[in-house]
């Protein structure tokens, strides 16, 4: 019997981040709703997904039109009584993990242990393939009512006043220096909205972290000259994690636009690139979470976070 190929689960993630994007939804932003269709994607348990599973599954839910936020292997659905509808396609869900392997030196004989990582996945379906399951996987059809100004305006504080920025106000540009570490900002009343201006400051932030004193985040030569398009990218993701825990719309600024085009050349070229992008974005928002100690409800101290630093 002929064995069919085997799946390229990092092409098929690229693939489907690509499609989004030329159909010019940025799946990272949209529609960054914390009900219904669009809420981000959670285990059988209730536990998020973080890292490329959050941004995938995220992005194939809106794809395929789904509207629960639980996703589920095809066991654990049978064990909550539930049965995936005939003919429903299974996504990806990836894992990393690392394995010993003994190499023996043929001339001296001497044996020595080497660390491998590894990718792997395993296929769930979003309880919207599924009958039968208890009520609470399925969206409340009641839309959550909106937050007030007031509620934005304490959470918008409590998480950034802790982060030790500085924040500059003047000119019409927005910026972050690396080389005197601060962030440059248009002046507030050029900005329609409160929210437009937070979310600017989200996104430079989102570079803010990556100093050399912070964490570090450099790309070298795999991305060469489009380095800094993908520094962009991290940042983007950064600031639309930022809104989207604090409730705030995450609307790309003009000013990032331009380096959509540099995103897809970067994508199309190295599929494990948009893995390491959801990975930094974590990583930095985790980073930024912990000054004020804010609970987010997709952190997750486990092993999906740790591991896929492994393709930075």
């Amino acid at each position: 019997m002929k064995r069919s190929a085997k799946r390229d689960v990092a092409q098929d993630i690229t693939n489907l981040i690509i499609r989004k994007i030329e159909e010019g939804t940025l799946p990272w932003r949209r529609p960054w709703k914390k009900t219904g269709a669009g809420g981000a994607p959670l285990r059988a348990n209730g536990v998020p997904y973080t890292g490329i599973n959050r941004l995938y599954l995220w992005a194939a839910a809106d794809a395929m039109g789904y509207e629960s936020r639980y996703w589920m292997t095809y066991r654990q659905a049978q064990e909550l009584g539930g049965q995936v509808r005939r003919g429903e396609a299974a996504e990806p869900s990836i894992y990393f993990n690392t394995t010993k392997k003994t190499e023996v030196d043929r001339a001296t004989g001497e044996e020595s242990s080497r660390t491998i990582r590894f990718m792997r996945a395993y296929s769930v379906f979003n309880a919207s393939q599924i009958d039968d399951l208890p009520a609470h996987f399925y969206p409340d059809p009641v839309p959550e009512a909106p937050p007030t100004p007031s509620q934005k305006a304490a959470a918008i504080d409590a998480f950034f006043a802790p982060i030790p920025t500085e924040v500059r106000y003047g000119g019409d540009r927005a910026f972050y220096s690396p080389g005197s570490d601060f962030i440059q900002m248009p002046h507030r009343h050029s900005f329609v909205d409160e929210d437009g201006l937070v979310a600017t400051i989200a996104h430079e932030t989102g570079h803010w972290t990556g100093h050399p004193s912070r964490l570090a985040r450099t790309f070298g030569k795999r991305f060469g000259d489009k380095g800094y398009a993908f520094e962009e990218l991290v940042a983007e993701q950064i600031s639309a994690r930022i809104c989207y825990e604090l409730g705030l719309p995450a609307d790309l600024h003009e000013s990032h636009a331009s380096y959509i085009g540099h995103w897809l050349d970067i994508l199309k070229s190295d599929k494990s690139a948009i893995i390491t992008a959801a990975a930094k974005a974590d990583q930095a928002f985790n980073y930024l979470a912990a000054f004020s100690g804010y609970d987010s409800e997709a952190e997750e101290k486990g092993h999906e976070t740790a591991t896929l630093q492994a393709y930075a």
